[in-house]
């Protein structure tokens, strides 16, 4: 099994939005995917209509030869979900001193392909757990003027984890999302973030879409939601993407 870990520490990214889809866009394709919601603020959870479990990856974590128990179906296929509970909140100080917490749980997990993990918009404990139990990130940027903000910062850190924690990690891309084609600000910052990453950022492009933004209050993934939007295209074409980069390491 491969993990990804989905990071970045800015919000309004797109983060989310990018884990679920990816996630159920490789699922529909046959391969067996679980989705670890990180966040406290358990937005995959609600954006696949799991709000309100009563167990979930802070229990997991706690209990990581268990976690064949928290783990719950979702209503797509071949795509399961370790989901997010209230108690999450209180992990990061628990494990600000124990950063192989994630790694632990994922050894236990079997039967899947690929795992991914919407970590929170921060750097602290819990996304270094992240970093420190994935192969490789994946790393959304919004196509606004403050694109790269922060980034720095987010691969300094990947730096440092590489550096000791976990020597196997790699960035596998950086995927620019809220794409609006019809302003110069966004195609400037698509040459911004070109320069600034070459290859590793995927050529899809992931545009502005309304019905990308309507398809987690409908608890379903873009594929499922309106398959015919320019949305369910890119997210379609970026899991092409991915898993020819997934394929080499």
């Amino acid at each position: 099994m491969k993990t990804l870990g989905v990071v970045n520490q800015k919000g309004g990214v797109g983060k989310t939005t990018t884990a679920i889809n990816l996630a159920a866009y490789l699922a529909a394709g046959g391969r067996r995917v679980l989705l670890l919601d990180m966040d406290p603020q358990a937005n995959a959870t609600s954006g696949l209509g799991l709000r309100g479990a009563k167990q979930g990856l802070y229990e997991a974590l706690g209990q990581p030869g268990r976690v064949a128990e928290f783990i719950q179906p979702t209503s797509q296929p071949g795509l399961d979900l370790l989901p997010a509970t209230p108690d999450l909140a209180g992990a990061g100080v628990e494990l600000a001193d124990d950063p192989d917490a994630l790694a632990r749980l994922l050894a236990s997990v079997q039967d899947y392909d690929l795992a991914f993990v919407d970590a929170p918009p921060s750097l602290g404990p819990l996304t270094v757990n992240v970093l420190a139990a994935a192969d490789a990130l994946l790393i959304p940027v919004q196509a606004e003027y403050y694109a790269l903000e922060g980034l720095a910062g987010l691969m300094e850190t990947v730096g440092r984890v590489q550096g000791g924690l976990n020597p196997r990690l790699q960035v596998l891309g950086v995927v620019i999302t809220m794409f609006d084609g019809r302003t110069n600000l966004a195609q400037e910052v698509e040459t911004m973030v070109r320069q600034h990453f070459g290859e590793l950022v995927f050529w899809s492009v992931v545009p502005r879409n309304v019905r990308l933004s309507e398809a987690p209050s409908f608890a379903k993934p873009i594929h499922a939601f309106a398959p015919l939007s320019s949305g369910a295209a890119a997210y379609k074409r970026l899991s092409e993407e991915v898993i020819q980069r997934v394929q080499k390491i």
